[in-house]
């Protein structure tokens, strides 16, 4: 089959071309070239988690922040340099942290196995285990033989991750033009049942909604006039709060029954109420089984985005700069 035939058969059956790189990856890739790596890396990880159990929420967000640009290719891990002004120092990424736990993971793996093991494929899995480490069982599926890329642009983690201030028809366009769908936009939404959110990426719900001086009158009123007491100002940028409400450590569905009660802190929460679709798979999201079935679908084809896979990339020796 030519190159340009599989291109087509990929948009046919998958819609996009994406899905079908996604295919390269696969269960045991390290089987027989690092047999030990995934078990390296958990054990590392659930250490480092054990210390701070705030690094679940962050390794979350970073192995998504990573995948909606250029793909799950590690980009948003490299430093800039004095020619090129990487991902890492865009706004949406300034909040990000881990990344010195990132690149202790790999040096553990580097140890065993030198050039073997990616570092897009070490952010897929520490997101993983870190989450599943209270649980002490592995929350969702994570296939491996991602490769890393060698590029990294301030200017397209700016234009592709999606924004806190969102509306539903620029969240469902940011997820459509990585191969996903309004179900998957729901669902990974429940990642933030765990972490914080800075001021800044709410206040203007608070104090001036639509350029008046006003508040969202879509935010829960009595959460509203709490918020005001932690964020005092639109300038804010250092406060935060928890995005879930007395659950910001605990992994659960419990984000969908914030969302319900109008208490879903940044605009793009606010948003899954905004369309029947959406609105109609919060509600099925309300239980918890389906939640955790559904977040391990959903993740696995998030991982899948766009990834660097075969002779393409590289695997780099460090995870902060390119070989």
């Amino acid at each position: 089959m030519t190159n340009q035939a599989f291109i087509l058969l990929c948009i046919v059956v998958f819609g996009v071309v994406g899905t079908c790189h996604g295919g390269s990856l696969r269960k045991g890739y390290y089987k027989y070239t690092c047999p030990d790596a995934e078990e390296i890396i958990k054990k590392a990880t659930e250490k480092h988690v054990a210390n701070d159990p705030t690094l679940p929420a962050r390794f979350l967000r970073t192995h998504f922040h990573d995948c909606f640009v250029r793909g799950c290719d590690g980009s948003v891990l490299l430093n800039s340099t004095t020619n090129n002004t990487a991902e890492k120092d865009a706004i949406p990424n300034l909040t990000l942290a881990g990344f010195d736990v990132i690149d202790d993971l790999k040096a553990e793996v580097e140890k065993k196995c030198p050039n073997v093991v990616s570092c897009a494929d070490v952010l897929a899995l520490a997101a993983r285990d870190a989450v599943s480490f209270k649980f002490q069982t592995p929350l969702w599926e994570v296939l491996t033989g991602r490769r890393d890329g060698r590029i990294s642009r301030i200017s397209e983690a700016l234009a592709n991750i999606p924004s806190p201030l969102s509306n539903f028809t620029a969240l469902l366009r940011s997820f459509t033009s990585k191969g996903l769908n309004v179900h998957d936009l729901v669902v990974l939404s429940g990642g933030h049942t765990i972490g914080v959110g800075h001021c800044n990426t709410f206040s203007n719900r608070l104090y001036n909604f639509t350029g008046r001086s006003n508040q969202d009158p879509s935010l829960n009123p009595t959460y509203a006039s709490f918020l005001k007491t932690q964020c005092e100002n639109l300038s804010d940028n250092t406060t935060f709060v928890p995005m879930d409400p007395g659950s910001a450590l605990t992994f659960d569905n419990n984000y969908y029954v914030t969302v319900k009660q109008n208490k879903g802190l940044f605009q793009s929460d606010a948003a899954l109420l905004a369309n029947k679709g959406s609105r109609k798979i919060v509600d099925e999201l309300l239980d918890s089984k389906k939640f955790f079935t559904e977040f391990a679908q959903a993740m696995k084809r998030m991982g899948a985005i766009g990834v660097v896979t075969g002779n393409e990339g590289e695997i780099r020796k460090k995870c902060f700069v390119v070989n």
